[in-house]
């Protein structure tokens, strides 16, 4: 199982079917503070919602299509942290991530981000990393904005969120860029 170590208290790993109830309860009780920037909301609702989630991310990652890791803080879930799709012909994945309201502002993101950039880099031989994210969510802008991305540019009206179109912003990491 894939499994990166972050800190002392901090860990990524790949989620198993057994997790479900906690990935489940994590989502509940962020729901509010979630739902204006993901659009996959209302399609996980129950425990069961959770459980696929975790086998098709399973699968993603068997055919090496994506990575979602859950961020476990000691024995809590806090977070989920991944790459939402890979182009393997490019060497490029689009990273993409979201953390319990309660631990925003505390770096948590950031050093989990710092950690799959270095296991993107180093082991899966990728040489760019993507994040896009809605022009207006500030807190997921300032994590590629504190890893040193750069901001290639604007998509607008490129994701419906339930009754809207969200602009992204769209920030892009190079191998070379990371490893200097």
């Amino acid at each position: 199982m894939l499994s990166l170590t972050v800190d002392q208290t901090l860990r990524l790993q790949r989620m198993e079917s057994h997790q479900a109830p906690s990935l489940n309860a994590l989502i509940e009780k962020n729901r509010t503070y979630l739902r204006p920037w993901l659009p996959w909301l209302d399609d996980n609702t129950r425990e069961s919602d959770s459980r696929d989630f975790i086998e098709c991310s399973r699968e993603r990652y068997a055919n090496r299509e994506g990575l979602d890791m859950g961020i476990w803080q000691q024995e809590a879930l806090v977070g989920v942290v991944g790459f939402n799709q890979f182009s393997w012909g490019s060497r490029c994945g689009e990273m993409g991530y979201w953390l319990d309201e309660q631990q925003q502002g505390a770096g948590i993101m950031t050093r989990c981000c710092r950690v799959l950039l270095e296991h993107a880099f180093t082991d899966l031989d990728l040489n760019r990393v993507e994040i896009r994210c809605a022009v207006d969510n500030a807190p997921s802008r300032a994590i590629p904005e504190r890893l040193s991305f750069q901001l290639e540019g604007q998509l607008r009206q490129a994701e419906w969120i339930y009754d809207r179109f969200v602009d992204h912003a769209i920030y892009g990491l190079l191998a070379e860029e990371y490893k200097s």
